[in-house]
């Protein structure tokens, strides 16, 4: 049997969503080139070490975070990528045991965020992380999706506004030894 190949690209394809004049622009991924891996898995490690290596992207899990079933978005800064967020229909979840106790499972009207991470030495800077999100849910208003869930760390979900709801509470998300809502925000 032959070797299996990735049709992987040396350049990601990408469409520019929002831009600054200070060197700052928000990207939806189409295609993941290899030039991008680099800034992602240094990024990934920021959100490993908080959580350990189940969560670190790398060369083996890229495409299973990045491809045609999800919808990826980079913040990017003086051509590095700083951050990024990864959203995907709940419907993609639909064997993992927590999506069954969400009621829009089956609608086609939920993106669950897969992924949000920015550089550490970015946070708390420049309003990136937050401009990253909002550009993310405005473009998925556009979309015409109505929801936009995910799993955070217990307590913080109460950040995200009135019309944030907890669907459940994990006390041991993913072996992470903490607790997690899993929540629903409507657009």
């Amino acid at each position: 049997m032959g070797q299996l190949t990735l049709n992987i690209t040396h350049e990601s394809e990408l469409k520019v969503i929002a831009s600054s004049a200070f060197n700052f622009r928000i990207e939806l991924v189409l295609k993941i080139g290899k030039n991008d891996f680099n800034d992602i898995f240094e990024i990934s490690k920021d959100l490993a070490e908080i959580f350990d290596n189940k969560f670190l992207i790398d060369e083996k899990n890229i495409h299973k975070y990045f491809n045609e079933k999800t919808m990826p978005f980079f913040a990017r800064y003086k051509g590095e990528i700083i951050g990024y967020i990864i959203g995907a229909p709940i419907e993609n979840f639909s064997s993992e045991s927590w999506v069954r106790h969400d009621t829009n499972l089956g609608k086609k009207n939920t993106i669950y965020t897969y992924a949000f991470v920015m550089n550490k030495k970015y946070r708390k800077m420049g309003g990136y992380s937050k401009t990253l999100k909002r550009v993310y849910v405005n473009w998925l208003k556009k979309k015409n999706y109505k929801y936009l869930t995910g799993h955070v760390k217990q307590g913080l979900s109460k950040n995200f506004g009135n019309k944030t709801e907890i669907i459940k509470i994990f006390d041991n998300w993913y072996s992470s030894n903490s607790a997690f809502e899993f929540y629903r925000r409507e657009l």
